[in-house]
């Protein structure tokens, strides 16, 4: 029971941390929870030792790699508050075409997190998945940088975190169940290019749609510069194979000195600017074409009686071009008539 108080210990820490109450009762910790087997099919980590890493989030999400409806005010592209947690093989915060839980559908859709700590101190309770819960702010800023610390072990070695896109009907960035752990040793560093998902629960088609719920429910998909393929997404880019990575994650493991190791009763947390590294890995530049609208009718036949008359149709335009995407045709058009109503 040593593990499971320690796990609980840090949860009830980042509890403090984000300002949410969640009772945990004597009688819990007190009574034993016989542990879930460990599955056979996924590398099991033999380490003895914990591991302490530091999380670095890197926002990516530029005007010029992303500029269809990229927002620019009401609010502005930015970055939720991260929630992650270290955890067995045996649970999945979220998982890519799979069903998301109430709790995450909470969260990418309002950016409200009770439900979704509610099923993280659930799994804790029923399975003993869960070893340490953690966060970093949210950044204001679609290029910002948000990091905090964590602690791993070795029965729990996998790490998941979920990241809203703001704003957005319901899609986020994360990971889901990175194993830290390599037999006897734990890795140095992983980093990973993150993309957006769909979590399958609102049918909005751009950052800024209203509220509209998707019925029945579907399952979690990764967003991609084709799917959806409705014109109007916001991440619909035909002209390119793949998206621009949207964000980045870096993880390190802190090296132990001979002082004892601990977490903090506050998770490490900042806003920092990119560094210089960052700001050049920031210059892509997806091109965007010109959209414009279908013809508008036929306007009527001017001219005068007993000559050849002109009429005209217009169409406007839906999305202006940038970073040297397709210039926009033209938007009116004439042809000859003969003049109606002539007398």
């Amino acid at each position: 029971m040593e593990t499971t108080a320690h796990s609980f210990s840090i949860f009830g820490s980042f509890h403090r941390f984000i300002s949410v109450t969640l009772v945990l009762t004597l009688g819990f910790l007190g009574r034993c929870v016989v542990p879930m087997p460990v599955p056979t099919d996924v590398p099991i980590c033999t380490s003895s030792e914990t591991a302490q890493y530091s999380l670095t989030f890197t926002g990516r999400w530029t005007q010029a790699a992303f500029p269809k409806q990229y927002p620019v005010y009401r609010p502005p592209a930015q970055w939720s508050n991260l929630i992650g947690v270290t955890h067995s093989s045996d649970y999945h915060m979220w998982r890519n075409n799979e069903f998301a839980s109430n709790g995450v559908r909470e969260f990418t859709e309002k950016g409200e997190a009770w439900t979704l700590m509610k099923e993280v101190e659930e799994a804790s309770e029923r399975i003993q998945s869960i070893y340490s819960v953690f966060s970093a702010p949210a950044v204001v800023s679609s290029t910002g940088q948000m990091s905090t610390e964590f602690e791993a072990f070795a029965r729990h070695s996998y790490v998941s975190f979920i990241v809203r896109i703001v704003p957005s009907p319901d899609w986020f960035v994360g990971m889901d169940s990175v194993n830290l752990c390599a037999g006897e040793q734990w890795k140095d560093s992983v980093s990973l290019e993150l993309f957006p998902y769909d979590a399958g629960t609102d049918s909005g088609f751009t950052f800024s749609s209203p509220n509209f719920e998707t019925i029945p429910q579907d399952k979690v998909t990764q967003i991609t510069s084709s799917a959806p393929s409705h014109p109007a997404n916001s991440f619909y880019y035909p002209r390119l194979k793949h998206l621009p990575p949207i964000a980045k994650v870096t993880l390190t493991k802190i090296k132990k000195t001979n002082q004892i190791i601990s977490l903090p009763l506050e998770a490490t947390q900042s806003n920092l600017l990119p560094s210089d590294n960052e700001i050049e890995e920031n210059h892509i530049h997806t091109p965007l074409d010109c959209e414009v609208s279908v013809w508008s009718p036929w306007g009527l036949c001017k001219g005068k009686c007993g000559d050849s008359g002109v009429q005209h149709r217009t169409r406007y335009v839906l999305m202006h071009p940038a970073n040297n995407g397709a210039a926009c045709p033209l938007l009116e058009v004439e042809k000859k008539c003969v003049p109606d109503n002539c007398l």
